[in-house]
């Protein structure tokens, strides 16, 4: 399992975050929608806090082969915004994980706001020791979480693990390149929580390593660098709901520590990935 200090700082890091169960209900009652009887349909548009939203889930939909017969699972599912919407559009259950106990909260809240709750489950787990039985899940997801979760090869193989003999894992996550030197992963692991990133070529070992054949690997550097600029103009349009929930202070380290990895993208020492593999019979 990670460290208890790593594991505190990332859960930390989520407790602050700006997107969050409070400014989800709070923006969807500003748009002049009542939390109470809202769909998914409306939800979607509010509660997908990763990179590219409902469109990057569509291609995971796409990639993975995930339809009505599919168990998935979400790995570091956060407010479970991916996990609503594959339900509701693929007709499939859905079982969402994730270490922060409040993140968790947020996720049920949402998801019986819905009416998911009867198709959709989250529980409070680490991935690298998930709760579940060898072969449980037809699909497995991820999307920009990884980066969070030290030693990627048990990571990995713990998500094969969890998969049936031909079940497909398509997930997403933040890569280092041959431009990322010791300063920035250092300052990363300090600001941002990030922890031994991975690259496109590791990944692809550690997916082979753990008895998955790769099937696809999208380098999506390129991508990502306009979408994070969008996503930082986002996150600055939040600074009345940061400040007044957790202060001036934390704002402005946020939005410094968000900037500084905004920009890695824009000198391409960052980058993305997005993997599809299918654990081996």
């Amino acid at each position: 399992m990670a460290e208890p200090a790593t594991t505190g700082a990332v859960l930390a890091f989520y407790d602050t975050h700006p997107i969050n169960e409070r400014q989800i209900l709070e923006k969807l009652r500003q748009d002049g929608h009542d939390p109470a009887h809202v769909t998914e349909d409306v939800l979607k548009h509010y509660d997908q806090d990763h990179f590219g939203g409902v469109a990057a889930n569509d291609t995971l939909v796409r990639l993975a082969g995930i339809d009505a017969d599919s168990r998935v699972l979400d790995v570091c599912c956060g407010m479970g915004g991916p996990s609503r919407y594959l339900a509701h559009t693929c007709g499939c259950r859905v079982t969402g994980i994730d270490m922060n106990a409040g993140r968790i909260e947020g996720a049920r809240t949402l998801t019986a706001m819905a009416g998911l709750d009867g198709r959709v489950g989250f529980e409070i787990g680490n991935a690298l020791a998930m709760p579940f039985a060898d072969g449980s899940f037809d699909v497995l997801i991820s999307q920009e979480a990884f980066c969070h979760v030290p030693d990627k090869r048990r990571l990995v193989g713990e998500c094969a693990r969890v998969l049936k003999a031909g079940g497909r894992i398509a997930f997403t996550d933040i890569l280092a390149t041959a431009r990322t030197d010791d300063a920035t992963r250092a300052r990363l692991g300090k600001e941002m929580t990030f922890q031994e990133l991975g690259s496109l070529e590791s990944y692809s070992r550690a997916l082979d390593e753990a008895g998955c054949a790769v099937e696809s690997v999208e380098d999506l550097g390129e991508d990502w660098r306009v979408i994070l600029v969008d996503r930082l103009a986002m996150y600055r349009r939040l600074k009345d709901q940061t400040v007044e929930r957790f202060g001036l202070a934390h704002y402005e380290k946020w939005d410094r520590a968000y900037s500084f990895f905004v920009g890695l993208y824009q000198t391409g020492e960052l980058g993305g990935g997005r993997f599809l593999a299918r654990r081996r019979s």
